[in-house]
């Protein structure tokens, strides 16, 4: 097995080669100063004075920075995945350290690229949203030479993560089959549709088409209306979610036996799976699940009120909470019925309740709501918009706003790592990547190639 990798120290000022040879430089920002100030909300001043010498002392001497080192430092992922749930796996995976190196068709590269606008400069901003802490080799694996830079690649690194069809990658000679021969102790991660065998498993798989056949979209949704699409690819980011999880299990294990595996991981299975108690509703009392809108199946009230100028989230988990709430929004009496003296009576007799507290609460804004409801130990919040949610204080503390410095469109900001470690950092190292950028710089690092060997590699059109 080959040896550990580890990240080479860096100045902050970056000189490096893009994919024509030529050399650029550009400045590397990792620090969360976006969260310092959005929108004119500034955070207290302690907090302010906390981050900043934070970030001041790490980059106290610009001369001798090296890059950040998370907790998978030393791990490298051949990256073979495209649009959402492999890629977002594969960026958790580089926040936490790894070295992710991103292997995309030379021809235009990841389709996501393209998915706009909103454009930042050329980039698109979802192609922004799920690939940074990447580096972007661009190789033709459908020709024998780029199949055999992939197998020597793969045997330089620790994980293969791949989203193609069941069955497509071995007609190029990179199956599991044939990676595991040359690299025993790879970690190979298929990502697919529907898994690797079965009625369905030579379908793509797409998130909002897997979300109606697993059944989320059946129950999303106003009572009495539409199905209704889920706002964002909940399906991909949970089956990236279960891969992230299931890699580093892979990677331990291998730890205790020297030897890396196959990993099937699934759109289907993770949103059946998903299902929770939903699920367990049905298999086990046979209950159909329904549209509810914003309300629970099994506590009552635990819903989204409209308010004089939004709307609010408040729920009562326990009887207690429900005398809580009903106190706090003036109406004691209410907790006091028998027919809503229990969660299961509440549950019973939803309609009648739910009549009594939305009239009470189009009654305040929602702001106002929010300040009865402050403290008193039930679940509430508001229903934001972006903007409200990356101006909300919390949001701004825990630094979910990463600003980073691309070379192309400049000034960016991505949503930050939902992760804090206490003996090591998350961290942002690469901005997301141009097409190509690090293929030169990949070769030369890992296989030892020279200028001359990529340059006519680049004129056979097997890399670029």
């Amino acid at each position: 097995m080959d040896g550990p990798h580890y990240f080479k120290s860096i100045p902050r000022e970056t000189t490096t080669k893009n994919n024509s040879g030529k050399q650029r430089s550009h400045v590397m920002m990792t620090a969360c100063w976006a969260c310092l100030s959005v929108r004119g909300h500034l955070l207290n001043k302690a907090v302010r004075c906390t981050v900043i010498r934070k970030y001041q002392a790490r980059y106290k001497n610009n001369a001798s920075v090296e890059l950040q080192k998370g907790p998978l430092n030393g791990t490298r992922i051949l990256d073979l995945s495209r649009v959402l749930a492999g890629p977002y796996c594969s960026m958790i995976l580089g926040d936490l350290g790894a070295d992710v190196i991103k292997v995309e068709n030379p021809d235009g590269g990841d389709d996501t690229r393209f998915w706009g606008p909103p454009f930042c400069g050329s980039e698109s901003a979802y192609f922004l949203s799920v690939n940074r802490n990447k580096r972007s080799v661009c190789v033709n694996i459908r020709e024998k030479e780029g199949q055999e830079l992939i197998k020597q690649l793969a045997k330089k690194s620790d994980v293969l993560l791949e989203n193609y069809i069941p069955g497509k990658l071995s007609e190029f000679n990179l199956g599991y089959e044939h990676i595991a021969e040359i690299a025993p102790h790879l970690v190979y991660c298929s990502i697919t549709g529907y898994g690797q065998t079965g009625p369905d498993a030579k379908r793509a798989g797409y998130d909002v088409i897997v979300a109606a056949t697993g059944g989320l979209t059946h129950i999303t949704g106003p009572e009495g209306g539409e199905p209704c699409k889920v706002g964002v690819a909940m399906t991909d980011l949970s089956t990236g979610l279960y891969a992230y999880g299931s890699i580093l299990a892979a990677l331990l294990h291998r730890s205790k036996t020297g030897r890396g595996q196959h990993i099937d991981c699934n759109l289907l299975s993770t949103q059946v799976a998903s299902l929770v108690n939903i699920a367990s509703n049905y298999l086990n009392a046979d209950m159909e699940a329904h549209r509810r809108g914003t309300s629970h199946p099994s506590i009552v009230p635990y819903q989204a009120f409209e308010t004089v100028d939004g709307y609010v989230m408040a729920g009562a988990g326990n009887d207690k909470q429900f005398e809580i709430l009903c106190k706090r929004i003036g109406l004691p009496d209410v907790c006091d019925k028998q027919d809503y003296a229990t969660n299961r009576r509440r549950v019973h007799n939803r309609k009648s309740l739910i009549d009594i507290l939305s009239k009470r609460f189009k009654l305040k804004t929602t702001s106002d709501w929010l300040c009865v409801l402050r403290d008193s130990g039930i679940p509430y919040g508001p229903i934001n918009n972006m903007q409200q949610v990356f101006s909300d204080p919390q949001v701004l503390h825990n630094c979910m706003i990463q600003k980073m410095d691309h070379p192309t469109a400049g000034d960016i900001r991505v949503a930050g790592p939902a992760v804090k470690f206490g003996a090591t950092d998350t961290v942002l190292n690469h901005v997301p990547p141009l097409l190509g950028e690090h293929t030169r710089e990949v070769l030369m690092e890992l296989l030892e190639m020279t200028d001359t060997d990529i340059d006519c590699l680049i004129k056979q059109g097997i890399v670029k």
